[in-house]
């Protein structure tokens, strides 16, 4: 199954959490929050216009991105969650991870 979100909006996939801190200390699965990177899997053909038009979106498939702890909206689809949040729910992209 295949989803296409539509105006300015993006289908984005959670990266997995940080289970150990940088001290080497393991975090329990009930006390770990959700992260707030993502790589998106799918974006909408843009913000249309007052004019008619269509504003491109500044992010594109493959991106990882950076978004509110609270942003978007869940979804199930063939047994993996996805969020799909507005343009303007993402707060960066994240380039050049090494």
């Amino acid at each position: 199954m295949s989803i296409r979100p539509l105006h300015d909006r993006l289908v984005v996939k959670r990266l997995a959490a940080e289970t150990t801190t940088k001290g080497g200390i393991v975090i329990p699965d009930s006390s770990a929050e959700k992260p707030s990177q993502g790589e998106v899997i799918a974006v909408g053909e843009g913000a249309l216009l007052e004019n008619g038009e269509r504003r491109q979106l500044d992010v594109r498939v493959g991106d990882r991105v950076l978004f509110a702890k609270y942003s978007g909206t869940e979804i199930k689809l063939d047994g993996e969650t996805l969020l799909v949040m507005r343009e303007s729910d993402v707060l960066a992209v994240i380039e050049n991870i090494q």
